[in-house]
């Protein structure tokens, strides 16, 4: 299995986009997110998400994420994206010019969940893996692209068919920026079997 531009579809194509070999860069629209119900008491639907399908049931995938994003909410990383209630997603989320909120939020039968911790607001590039075990996901991010670190377990109640995974970005309020995805790659699952 590979990550190739012939096998990727849209969900909802920005306006602004560039694929080539290797690298993906798309452009934010404002008043653009995913998010369902939980706390806000709002329904966020309408984020770009580029993503390819696959039945294998063990495998992991990276890629390396370049964000100059400037204003609250601006994000962009990995998403699992089955159906408007079902997906998660993993990103860097800016917040001001002093933190912004590495994260990942996971929705199950329409409700959004969100675990972050603060990082700085300087940083502007991110790796970050999923890894797949049936039903089960594996998050991690790294900032060097070599050591990964756990973000999240978590379940997906509709993950154990055929899914559809890959990249997204966004701009919840009113602004946009370029999103830069590179050294996007599928692997064995580097997710070990718990013993």
């Amino acid at each position: 299995m590979e990550f190739r531009k012939e096998n990727l579809v849209w969900i909802r194509e920005p306006k602004d986009y560039r694929i080539s070999d290797g690298e993906i860069r798309i452009t934010t629209e404002p008043g653009t997110d995913l998010w369902q119900r939980t706390y806000y008491g709002f329904q966020n639907d309408n984020a770009p998400v580029l993503q390819m399908k696959t039945g294998e049931k063990y495998f992991s995938f990276s890629v390396k994420t370049q964000f100059p994003s400037k204003h609250r909410f601006d994000q962009c990383g990995i998403v699992l994206y089955l159906d408007s209630e079902n997906w998660l997603k993993a990103s860097v989320e800016y917040e001001n010019e002093v933190y912004q909120r590495l994260g990942s939020v996971v929705t199950n039968h329409g409700y959004s969940d969100w675990a972050t911790t603060d990082i700085d607001a300087s940083i502007k590039t991110m790796w970050y893996r999923l890894s797949r075990r049936e039903s089960d996901y594996c998050v991690e991010c790294s900032s060097d692209g070599e050591n990964f670190k756990q973000m999240r377990i978590c379940h997906l109640a509709e993950g154990a068919g055929e899914i559809s995974f890959g990249i997204y970005a966004c701009s919840p309020e009113n602004s946009s920026f370029e999103a830069v995805f590179t050294e996007m790659k599928i692997t064995e699952c580097m997710w070990k079997a718990h013993v």
